[in-house]
């Protein structure tokens, strides 16, 4: 078994480009959904905008949990992104999780010409706009880097979408405690989740009156029957965030080299060992970023398929 209580979810792949590239996310969704697992999360990073892409392509797909990881923050006004959420909640009969994030400095200097000057200032102010918006429909703030006086009129969800914050830093957590429903995390492992991350959403959540916080770990999986070389491939597929300032100080708080010494790898009961201990830590929902290729791509998809469906809260 997965995990007492743990939820298991995939990834979902970039479309690739073709003639129906939400059709192709739409099989990915409806295969998701079939082997059982909980949730499918879709990034936004240079491909399709995910909150649409996930409204179109998860609409005739019922009953899985679908959510962005994630939306960055600074090139979207909290009152047009609560609008997109609240229509994608809609068009997905309630099942949106809406991830968002700040990014990293050199995509929100280097791409968007913002400044990234005191991103926890930017996302607490964020959130005092896009939170009642989305729950109320009204917000009126005034901020050092955010103003919204705005409403959202027209048809409202009869629950407003869950909040999840991409958090991994101490204040960065705090906000995710105080304001969100929990957290997503990448490249971040259990000794790390354990010792900083649980410790410090925790007790904010439970400062701000909210219930136990959601903690959404992304890692690389791979079930295989060669440990070491999936390792190897998982530190060059995953190079890049193992340099990011951010991921890079998690693997640092973890020990660990590279991405690879994160990943969820190994034969099928060291893999389900690995994903136990995840719920062990305080983990909530285990999200799969899976890596194979050919028969071990096949066979990973089946294996962590089992854990979701033998998972006690998928």
């Amino acid at each position: 078994m997965a995990g007492r209580g743990l939820r298991i979810g995939v990834q979902l792949a970039d479309p690739e480009p073709g003639p129906d590239p939400l059709g192709d996310l739409e099989d990915q969704i409806r295969r998701a959904a079939g082997h059982g697992f909980a949730s499918a999360w879709l990034a936004n990073i240079f491909s399709l905008d995910a909150l649409t892409a996930l409204a179109v392509a998860g609409r005739r797909v019922p009953g899985i949990e679908l959510g962005t990881a994630v939306v960055p923050s600074y090139p979207r006004h909290p009152a047009a992104l609560a609008q997109q959420a609240i229509t994608a909640h809609l068009a997905l009969d309630e099942r949106l999780v809406l991830g968002i994030g700040t990014s990293h400095k050199v995509v929100v200097e280097g791409a968007f010409g913002y400044s990234f000057d005191r991103p926890a200032r930017h996302m607490r102010e964020y959130l005092s706009a896009l939170i009642p918006l989305l729950q109320d429909g009204r917000v009126d703030v005034v901020g050092e880097t955010i103003t919204a006086r705005y409403q959202v009129t027209g048809p409202r969800p009869r629950r407003a979408p869950s909040v999840l914050l991409a958090a991994l830093g101490p204040r960065m957590l705090e906000l995710a405690g105080t304001y969100a429903d929990g957290t997503i995390l990448w490249m971040t492992g259990p000794v790390t989740i354990r010792d900083h991350i649980v410790p410090t959403i925790g007790p904010a959540a439970e400062a701000a009156g909210r219930g136990v916080p959601r903690i959404i770990c992304t890692l690389p999986v791979c079930v295989t029957s060669d440990e070491g070389a999936a390792r190897q491939r998982a530190d060059r597929v995953f190079a890049m965030y193992g340099r990011l300032p951010s991921y890079r100080a998690m693997l640092d708080r973890e020990g660990a080299a590279g991405p690879g010494a994160v990943a969820v790898v190994g034969d099928e009961g060291a893999v389900a060992q690995q994903i136990a201990a995840l719920a062990d830590v305080g983990v909530t929902d285990f999200v799969a970023a899976e890596f194979a290729s050919g028969e071990e791509a096949v066979h990973t998809r089946e294996v962590l398929g089992r854990l979701s469906t033998e998972s006690p809260a998928s």
